[in-house]
């Protein structure tokens, strides 16, 4: 059996999960490794939105920050940051907003700017960026997290991002709010009342170590489906991807003087 570490298995779960010809707004980091892993196996159609407005872009490493030279070079197109989110986002043609967060609850709405009072916080994070925007009108969310009782919190220290909380509906969000949240314990969905359920695990995590990492009383589904390990292919995939980012990122950069 092929070894491999929780976050390739969060990393290939959340790309299976796109589909050729997907729309996705994407994020630095795990969610950026996702989309491209996609891109290079199953689904080599995807469409990557990054936020510095970049459109199609189509890496051969991976990002260290949404304005990386990477991704404007690899894009079909490079549109200015608003026309980003009033002409794609905001006008429905992302089908997938991927997010991660340092705080999510029962519900899906996340804190990604501050851990304690708002006026006097412990510790003051980045900020929304455009989390807010995406969380609100993409098609659907996808969020990627690593598990833990202090990031999935029974009440957060400061909405950032809405989830499926009271009057979505009729709040004006074009989206359907996230449907999915890939964490290193297994997935969670939203069930019809919008509360997050365990409803697929991992061949090595039990039931009893996902909810020890939720800080909430996790429901579990009835019948819980267990995720496939990463095939050989995947991982082989993967991790030359991160090879090439690695080398990539160790050369210096030379400026044209």
């Amino acid at each position: 059996m092929t070894e491999y570490s929780r976050e390739e298995m969060m990393t290939v779960v959340a790309a299976r999960m796109l589909w050729d010809g997907c729309v996705c707004f994407v994020g630095i980091g795990l969610p950026s490794a996702a989309c491209n892993l996609a891109r290079l196996t199953h689904a080599p159609e995807l469409v990557l939105i990054y936020e510095s407005g970049t459109i199609g872009t189509r890496p051969t490493v991976l990002p260290l920050s949404i304005g990386d030279g990477e991704l404007a070079e690899t894009a079909a197109c490079v549109v200015p940051l608003p026309d980003v989110f009033s002409d794609y986002l905001q006008a429905g043609r992302v089908d997938v907003g991927f997010l991660g967060a340092a705080q999510i609850d029962r519900f899906g709405n996340l804190n990604s700017t501050v851990i304690g009072p708002y006026a006097k916080p412990r510790t003051r994070l980045p900020g929304a960026g455009g989390a807010t925007e995406i969380a609100a009108h993409a098609r659907q969310v996808f969020i990627v997290m690593k598990a833990s009782p202090r990031s999935f919190v029974a009440a957060l220290d400061f909405q950032t991002s809405g989830g499926h909380f009271e009057g979505r509906a009729t709040s004006g969000a074009r989206g359907s709010g996230p449907a999915v949240v890939v964490t290193d314990v297994g997935i969670l969905k939203p069930q019809p009342d919008g509360e997050l359920a365990l409803v697929a695990g991992y061949p090595d995590i039990t039931t009893a170590e996902a909810r020890a990492a939720i800080g909430w009383k996790l429901a579990v589904a009835p019948q819980l489906e267990t995720i496939a390990a990463p095939t050989m292919n995947e991982l082989a995939v993967l991790r030359a991807l991160e090879a090439r980012t690695a080398a990539a990122h160790r050369e210096p950069v030379r400026l044209p003087i």
